[in-house]
């Protein structure tokens, strides 16, 4: 079974067209990160998720049921981390956590939530002192309430210190080894790419691309990063950029220093390496390195690439 289909869904806000035509499927049991730039329509597809906005066309489904329809029945098999979320500050962490185990007539340990979520010692604690990062981990502990089987976390770092971010990985990792579908928006690349298997990426509301990252990396680009160490960056920079211009693929992807990042394919190194000892270039030494996910988003979103 699918955790989430959706199915030619658009949505128009006035003239403004939010989503333009996605068909998406996570499988269950998948880490999806869903990744765009601002306005791409991600907190869009969410809400329609959750059923807070209804699409002008098109269906989406969570976990077999039609996500407007059956919006009652998808909410109580998922937990969810809102973007915008809010929280009741005069109760404390643990009335926060009884109100949901009451709510969802289940039968968890609130004081092993909260300890999940990092915040057990602040259990008795009213929200109203809690930070912006308590606070979210406090709605995390929320979300986990009766195992979901989905997890929807919108942004789920925004406001964690490292450690936090850390703590949020973690968790995730052990979500998915119990076997709940994870879907999740984030701006912070590293982060997605450290915990997915599947990557989406959504711009001008068109789903533009779903693989794994290394799937785009070799969709994009042949997944490395030509990395060049100039002996003269001084003279020799401005004469590498316009020697990788002139060749059919490569692209300079930054300047570190001395260093010149060529993002290119694999079989493509050499003929690199060649047209700048060509043109005069003096290259100290070279190595290589898989692309990052921040250089496979922007292939996919600044150069238009497709999948």
């Amino acid at each position: 079974m699918t955790a989430i289909e959706l199915q030619g869904l658009r949505k128009e806000f006035g003239d403004v067209v939010a989503l333009d035509g996605v068909d998406l499927t996570v499988g269950e049991g998948e880490v999806f990160g869903f990744l765009g730039p601002n306005g791409a329509g991600k907190s869009t597809t969410i809400n329609i998720l959750l059923d807070f906005v209804r699409p002008t066309a098109g269906s989406a489904k969570v976990l077999g049921h039609d996500a407007q329809t059956a919006s009652t029945v998808v909410r109580e098999r998922i937990g969810v981390l809102p973007e915008g979320y809010d929280v009741y500050e005069r109760l404390t962490g643990r009335e926060h956590m009884a109100f949901v185990i009451d709510a969802k007539d289940a039968d968890d340990d609130p004081e092993e939530l909260l300890e999940r979520a990092g915040i057990a010692d602040a259990a008795d604690r009213r929200a109203s002192g809690y930070s912006k990062g308590m606070k979210q981990r406090l709605v995390l502990a929320m979300a986990l309430v009766d195992d979901p089987d989905l997890l929807i976390l919108d942004e789920p770092t925004t406001g964690l210190d490292p450690n936090g971010a850390r703590q949020m990985r973690e968790l995730i990792r052990e979500e998915s080894e119990r076997g709940a579908t994870i879907f999740f928006s984030s701006h912070i690349l590293s982060q997605v790419e450290s915990v997915c298997d599947t990557v989406g990426i959504l711009q001008n509301g068109q789903l533009i691309a779903k693989d794994s990252v290394e799937g785009l990396r070799e969709a994009a680009s042949g997944g490395v990063t030509l990395w060049v160490t100039l002996e003269d960056p001084a003279g020799d920079a401005s004469t590498v950029e316009d020697t990788v211009a002139e060749l059919d693929g490569p692209t300079v992807a930054r300047t570190d220093g001395d260093r010149v990042a060529i993002n290119c394919k694999s079989d493509e190194k050499m003929d690199i390496l060649d047209a700048l000892n060509d043109a005069g270039v003096d290259v100290a030494n070279f190595d290589t390195e898989d692309q990052s996910l921040e250089e496979l988003f922007a292939a996919y979103t600044e150069q238009e690439v497709e999948a």
